[in-house]
């Protein structure tokens, strides 16, 4: 160029480069890569942490226990669980007391009821609907006790069997679907193991809430 100008045909020429080459496009997508590709690396670090909580359980005895963590540890490992088929979230309060309790047992409760609340999703949206159901997992207190809310959008629970829910081996489901222990497990860790209370609220075609009641304080006989 004279005198260090740019020629406006080389700079057209520039612009049909870019153009061409669709620079700014792959500069603009290389960000969101990169903040995606972070993003997963937290979520595999999350997931890897849980395992490991979860493949080296601690000591048998009960010992004070943050109810939150293993609910979020919880929802880790199950990601691949309800992430095709649920939307999950949590209100979990921020100031709950330790609780004390066997937490790798109230963890495994967890579980259960998440999967148990995806299944419920799944059979009032099956995949070829494209629609999701939601999860809703909270954490509160109430005088001396911590409550876990278990809250899904899924096909509910009849009336007529409502009260059977918890007896050993009984299942809704079809042959090789369950084997109708879950719920009798979340009944036998925190009513027997615990001395809590477990309660269920159900809309048959709405969805189900279970809501798990734990005592805050040591048992005497504990302590």
């Amino acid at each position: 160029a004279d005198g260090g100008l740019i020629k406006k045909e080389e700079l057209d020429q520039l612009q049909d480069i870019k153009n061409r080459t669709r620079i700014t496009h792959y500069l603009g997508e290389s960000t969101v890569a990169v903040n995606e590709s972070l993003e997963g690396v937290e979520r595999v670090r999350k997931i890897v942490m849980a395992m490991r909580e979860f493949s080296h359980p601690s000591e048998r005895e009960k010992k004070l226990a943050d109810i939150n963590h293993g609910i979020e540890t919880t929802i880790a490992i199950s990601r691949n669980e309800w992430k095709y088929s649920t939307e999950l979230e949590t209100n979990l309060d921020p100031q709950l007391p330790s609780v004390y309790c066997q937490i790798d047992e109230i963890n495994q409760v967890i579980l259960n009821m998440i999967i148990n609340a995806v299944q419920a999703i799944q059979e009032k949206y099956p995949p070829e609907t494209g629609q999701k159901g939601k999860i809703t997992i909270s954490t509160y207190t109430k005088e001396s006790h911590v409550y876990i809310k278990i809250q899904d959008t899924g096909i509910g629970i009849p009336e007529e069997i409502r009260q059977r829910i918890f007896d050993p081996f009984f299942t809704t489901k079809g042959v090789g679907k369950g084997t109708g222990q879950g719920l009798s497990l979340a009944h036998q860790i925190i009513v027997q193991k615990h001395k809590g209370r477990i309660y269920v609220d159900s809309m048959a075609g709405e969805g189900t809430t279970f809501t798990i009641e734990l005592p805050m304080e040591v048992p005497e006989k504990e302590t």
